[in-house]
């Protein structure tokens, strides 16, 4: 892992929302959006319903209360906000809130003393790749005051040494040791007759083509060679070599979730349905599951992502936003995702120039 120099500008060059909605912000009159903005403002500052006293007490609108309650009256039947008492004020809805973020977010910057914060806090100095990886969620749920989570590279990883070592007749232990550190192994068939000086060969002939690159880099450019120099190498070393290729192939390590600062989420639950929703969450990051496919998901993209809300199928927990970022390695390949996940109520303009800017660092530490 790499020093991390200066990474030039703090605010993303993309954001893309996930399950974007058909309504338009286009569609709103200036009047409607400005009372729409102020309201989700406050929603995110508060998370109190807001009414319309108290918007015409802000001054800004210039507006009668009676005036805005109208208003209001016209986001709620567009499904942009919602009453949750009668006679309360109103709050935005799930879609109210992609739309927000859709078309009428200014994001903000991110200070020199945030920057210097991040990077010290992502130095990688001494640790392995997953805990700098650990560090830097740990961080991001601090800064964010949510849960932070990042997925970590599957076997995309320089490889360090391979090694073929005898188990039994037709067995083999193939053992594989990244550049940082990481140790796997697989038991493979070995061709029937292989003798150990036939392992040894395999694990020499890799060892010259892999150390350095990862085994999706080297995989077919070595079946490749061996098919076309078989009078080089024996055909049970051969097919040793093909053997402990594919006991990688199409089946890689399981990407590593790590979810740091769950408890963030607890401090400010104010109501026994956001307790319940949260509840929902924390079951559903113990799984991991669905939260690694919608992680992985992510990475074929490219900038900060958005997901609010039950719009997206794997991110069925209503009452919850997340946040997330693709980072890639030296070879420019998407390899993970780091982000932050918390109530819909986050403070998007802080977190989303806060999350990029730590996928940016992240890759930059990436070998």
């Amino acid at each position: 892992m790499r020093a991390v120099p200066d990474t030039g500008s703090s605010k993303p060059a993309s954001v893309k929302l996930a399950a974007a909605d058909s309504f338009a912000i286009g569609e709103l009159n200036e009047r409607s959006r400005e009372v729409f903005r102020m309201i989700v403002e406050a929603y995110v500052e508060t998370g109190e319903p807001v009414g319309s006293r108290t918007l015409a007490r802000r001054g800004a609108l210039d507006l009668s209360p009676a005036t805005i309650r109208n208003v209001m009256a016209d986001l709620e039947e567009q499904g942009l906000l919602f009453a949750p008492h009668t006679s309360a004020g109103r709050l935005p809805t799930e879609t109210g809130l992609r739309l927000f973020v859709n078309g009428l977010l200014e994001l903000g910057g991110i200070s020199e003393d945030e920057r210097r914060n991040i990077e010290a806090q992502c130095a990688a100095a001494g640790k392995s790749l997953p805990q700098a990886l650990e560090q830097a969620t740990t961080m991001l749920a601090g800064l964010s005051r949510c849960a932070g989570l990042v997925i970590a590279p599957k076997t995309e990883r320089a490889l360090k040494h391979i090694e073929f070592v005898p188990l039994a007749p037709g067995r083999a232990l193939v053992v594989l040791v990244t550049e940082d550190g990481l140790v796997e192994n697989r038991i493979i068939d070995a061709p029937s007759g292989t003798l150990p000086s036939s392992m040894t060969a395999a694990s020499n002939y890799l060892n010259a083509r892999l150390v350095g690159r990862t085994l999706d880099e080297s995989r077919t450019a070595i079946l490749a060679e061996i098919a076309q120099r078989k009078d080089e190498i024996d055909e049970l070393t051969a097919k040793l070599i093909a053997a402990g290729l594919a006991s990688w192939s199409g089946s890689p390590a399981e990407s590593a979730l790590i979810v740091k600062g769950q408890s963030k989420l607890l401090e400010d639950v104010t109501a026994l349905a956001d307790l319940e929703r949260l509840r929902a969450l924390f079951e559903m990051l113990e799984t991991k599951e669905a939260m690694v496919r919608l992680l992985d998901a992510t990475r074929v993209g490219e900038g900060v992502q958005i997901y609010i809300g039950a719009a997206t199928p794997l991110f069925g927990v209503t009452g919850c936003s997340m946040i997330v970022a693709p980072y890639s390695n030296s070879r420019e390949q998407m390899v993970g995702a780091i982000g932050v996940i918390g109530p819909t109520r986050l403070n998007y303009a802080r977190i989303i120039p806060m999350v990029d800017y730590t996928a940016k660092v992240i890759g930059r530490l990436m070998g």
